[in-house]
């Protein structure tokens, strides 16, 4: 079963309040897709441990309703915290 790219983005957003969310369905079909996330919570993380908010977000639909997602995750620019990159 395929998940929505509109689905994607609310269930990232409410996971991650406050972040802007891209998503990209890659091949047309529904079934793969890249989202580009960026967020201040990613501040002082690792990038590492700013995937898996991500994919905490989606509430373990990754992998089973959702069969593919590129994951890039950025911190806005108008942060200044010597962050993680």
């Amino acid at each position: 079963m395929a998940m929505d790219a509109s689905e994607i983005e609310r269930m990232i957003r409410a996971g991650i309040p406050g972040a802007d969310v891209r998503i990209e369905d890659l091949r047309g079909d529904g079934d793969h897709y890249a989202a580009v996330v960026t967020a201040d919570a990613f501040v002082g993380k690792s990038r590492v441990m700013q995937h898996r908010m991500v994919q905490e977000a989606l509430q373990g639909k990754l992998g089973t309703d959702l069969h593919a997602l590129q994951i890039h995750t950025r911190i806005p620019d108008n942060t200044d915290k010597g962050t993680i990159q």
